[in-house]
């Protein structure tokens, strides 16, 4: 599969997932070369907006329908929500050729500062650190705990098979440090995964990633 600017045909870079279990069935469409279209519903209202943010920050159109047994807690239906997005992240991308591979962005978000860095790698890894204490316990919105928040990242990171280094800086506000973050990721994202038109062929000295 090649991208824009890859030497090849260009090709519609897109996925779509469906995924089931006991615990939530998830529904993830996306498109790289969007423009920050999104439909999020995961009956987790914050979650909801922290996926629109990484939808319009990283120009991916991202539609996300999921359902799960948020009766008992709404871990099973975040933690899933992630794995799909970090599939079809993955297959959206194909190849990997002529893209800039490397990218990091630093947000901030008021008293709140995040920095994430990103290799679209093949090699899934996350480094996750510096949230204030007590951040884990917060709830956020009445549902997320924000224990949450590295799970999803260690969970998309994991299934996009990316490389993810995520640093809160700063921050008070519990909105705030997990927003900051998801808006980092985004736009590091976005650099990734763009097109570069002095790439030829697959960025890495293996031929492959």
């Amino acid at each position: 599969m090649g991208t824009p600017g890859s030497g090849g045909p260009e090709v519609s870079r897109t996925a779509r997932i469906e995924r089931s279990t006991s615990e939530s069935s998830v529904l993830v469409e996306l498109d790289l070369d969007g423009s920050g279209q999104t439909q999020i519903d995961t009956s987790v209202p914050f979650y909801d907006h922290m996926l629109t943010a990484l939808g319009k920050h990283s120009l991916m159109d991202l539609t996300v329908r999921a359902t799960g047994d948020t009766h008992i807690d709404v871990h099973h239906t975040v933690e899933d929500t992630a794995i799909v997005l970090g599939q079809a992240f993955r297959q959206a991308l194909g190849d990997k050729a002529g893209i800039r591979r490397f990218a990091d962005a630093t947000v901030p978000l008021d008293e709140a500062l995040a920095h994430v860095v990103v290799d679209v790698s093949g090699r899934p890894y996350c480094v996750h650190e510096g949230e204030p204490a007590g951040q884990e316990f917060h709830l956020i919105g009445g549902h997320f705990t924000g224990s949450l928040t590295r799970h999803v990242l260690e969970s998309f990171a994991f299934h996009a098979q990316i490389c993810l280094h995520v640093r809160v800086l700063a921050g008070r506000d519990p909105h705030h440090v997990v927003e900051a973050q998801f808006k980092a990721l985004a736009r590091a994202l976005r650099y990734a995964v763009e097109p570069d038109p002095r790439v030829q062929g697959i960025p890495s000295t293996k031929g492959a990633l």
